[in-house]
């Protein structure tokens, strides 16, 4: 037992830092990927299983892969023609689950096992009114129509084995017409770890990864089969249901595709299963679902394999893989445009302390056949992407390990892409975002350079403003830094956290900012110093090309907590998300909806959660 208990421990470890390993120099792959086959029956599964797992068995343990990120926030009119924010998305019309929504009349707000329902316009008549409580975490939720889509993630331990837990994902659809009295309709539940999900009308597609093993005492392996739950009826995936390819693999995990009709209670959900390593990213079109796995060899991740999935309503047909050399930072590093998908990806590591760097940066374009036809190779040698964002014919790519490289790419031609030209400043943006056509916003860090070694310091949040119009000669037309160095903002790896509206000239970011006492170091403060936090809140912006970016207020919802309070202890007041009604700018934590004019910033009303 004792001894099972620290295998446990053992592969979690060695999980953990399997999702930062610095993957080896760029092979040269072309063609078709392996397509995927189907199981004839549990004991051909089973068998291709055993053979071909490679130890340690990282899958069995619940581990999600890398971490993992439109033009401008959408406006919606309400029933009674009220604009709106909606959530930060990718792909116009491809909603993004997230933890707080509304419909321009109602806010709904998840957080730990809860989900609220506020009615919060007018403001002055803002009120709780219902709360739906879950046995498990919320990872997500959707609004369509009247009806309320939560996903909830719980765990329950493995009676039989001794070594391990299990992690069982519920989507719960909830009938709102009567918001005081949320009833739930469908509960359905499969064996897993939710990975992502999107919502395409009134279609949810929920992806789920599900542990192909279980670990018994000895460290001997029992394969096991997914199932699935509708409203208590449950069944079991059969083996010959089951995609697979012919790699072999460290973590191999069904990733289920579930469609759910949200409007429909009587329509049946209808699912795939494939066999392969764990998903690392994911891509969504209207059309197409990419899922992108990592292919691990001794040293590294030196390959991503790409999946297509095709999605129409309730139909889900795998179609179609690939595989291109290197890694994939996030979703922004996929795009799919006019029958074509391009993806940026880094193979090598960075500088180390003995060794030379090995990093290079490339894009691929492939067809729907998931074939290369076009490629550039060995952007900025030595260095790693930092963020990406395809728009239309371009791809705008910042990769950083001194200075930050802003990359103008030209994709109009999908055989023969060609960079058009480039711009060196301190600092990086690990995410961008379209302001317009020829300009895009970049929120990152500032940075100093080292005056010894090939590296630079982080500092404060930094926001940029760049000019693309003269795709030869790229500007930073504008920049805003806030706070010094430790300070941080979710939108660096979430960008459901930022609000933005070009007509509205509005760019909201939530910030704990660090700032440093500059009377302690009297010869000048090091670069390497980190600040004390001292606030947290959203830093509200007019952000235009005839002003650049002004800051225009803070608004928090932390009053009387000491500093340490912040720096040590998650705060449930810590704002994690805005949005707009009208002409009133909502800020939401854990605990409190503050509501605020929009033009002066006043505070109007407040309801604690």
């Amino acid at each position: 037992m004792k001894r099972t208990t620290i295998y446990v421990f053992l592969f979690i470890a060695i999980v953990s830092a399997a999702s930062i390993i610095i993957t080896f120099q760029c092979r040269q792959l072309g063609g078709q990927g392996t397509q995927l086959k189907k199981f004839s029956s549990y004991a051909e599964l089973k068998k291709f299983v055993k053979e071909n797992l490679r130890k340690p068995y990282y899958a069995a343990y619940g581990y999600k892969g890398t971490p993992v990120a439109v033009f401008e926030e959408r406006l919606e009119t309400s029933p009674t023609t009220v604009e709106y924010s909606k959530t930060n998305v990718q792909v116009e019309g491809v909603d993004e689950a997230d933890i707080v929504k509304t419909d321009g009349k109602y806010i709904y707000v998840a957080s730990g096992e809860n989900v609220t329902i506020v009615k919060a316009y007018p403001p002055e008549n803002a009120c709780i009114l219902s709360k739906i409580e879950l046995n498990g975490t919320v990872t997500g939720i959707y609004v369509n129509k009247d009806k309320l889509i939560v996903f909830e993630s719980s765990f329950h331990p493995f009676y039989e084995v001794y070594s391990s837990f299990t992690q069982q994902v519920s989507i719960k659809i909830y009938n709102i017409s009567d918001r005081e009295k949320p009833v739930l309709t469908r509960n359905i539940t499969l064996s897993g770890w939710y990975f992502d999900s999107r919502m395409i009308n009134d279609y949810v597609y929920v992806i789920v990864n599900s542990p192909a093993i279980k670990i018994m005492e000895e460290g001997k392996i029992e394969v096991i089969l997914p199932k699935i739950s509708v409203n208590g009826h449950e069944e079991t995936v059969s083996a010959n249901n089951i995609y697979y390819s012919d790699v072999s693999d460290h973590y191999y995990t069904y990733t289920i595709i579930m469609a759910i009709n949200v409007q429909n209670d009587h329509e049946k959900p209808t699912y795939e299963t494939i066999l392969m390593g764990v998903t690392s990213c994911m891509y969504v079109s209207l059309n197409n679902i990419y899922l992108a796995v990592p292919k691990w060899s001794k040293i590294g991740a030196s390959t991503t394999i790409i999946h297509r999935v095709h999605i129409e309503g309730s139909k889900i047909k795998y179609e179609a893989s690939g595989q291109v050399p290197g890694r994939v930072l996030n979703q922004f590093s996929m795009d799919e445009y006019r029958g074509y998908f391009r993806i940026a990806t880094t193979t090598g590591h960075v500088a180390r302390i003995i060794e030379e760097a090995t990093s290079a940066n490339h894009i691929y374009i492939l067809n729907m056949n998931m074939s290369i036809v076009g490629k550039i190779e060995n952007i900025a040698p030595g260095e790693t992407i930092y963020s990406a964002r395809f728009m239309g014919n371009r791809c705008y790519l910042v990769t950083f390990k001194k200075v930050d490289p802003f990359f103008v790419v030209d994709l109009e031609d999908p055989t023969n892409p060609k960079i058009l030209g480039k711009l060196k400043i301190s600092g990086y943006s690990d995410y961008l975002h379209p302001y317009d056509e020829n300009h895009i916003i970049g929120i990152g860090k500032e940075t100093v350079e080292a005056e010894e070694g090939d590296f630079a310091w982080y500092q404060g949040v930094k926001i940029s403003l760049f000019d693309v119009s003269d795709v030869k000669d790229p500007k930073e037309i504008s920049k805003y830094v806030i706070g010094d160095r430790g300070t941080e903002t979710p939108v660096l790896y979430d960008h459901k956290a930022l609000l933005f509206d070009k007509n509205r000239n509005l760019l909201v970011i939530p910030v704990l900012v660090a700032e440093i006492d500059e009377e302690e170091y009297p010869e000048g403060v090091p670069p390497y110093v980190h600040g004390e936090y001292t606030w947290q809140g959203v830093y509200v912006f007019n952000i235009s090309l005839e002003e650049g970016i002004v800051l225009r207020g803070k608004i928090t919802h932390i009053e009387n907590e000491t500093i340490s309070t912040i720096y040590y202890w998650y705060s449930p007041y810590m704002v994690k998300r805005a949005l707009y009604i009208g002409n009133i700018l909502y800020t939401i934590s854990d605990k409190k909806i503050k509501m605020s004019s929009l033009d002066t910033l006043e505070e109007i009303n407040e309801i604690k959660l």
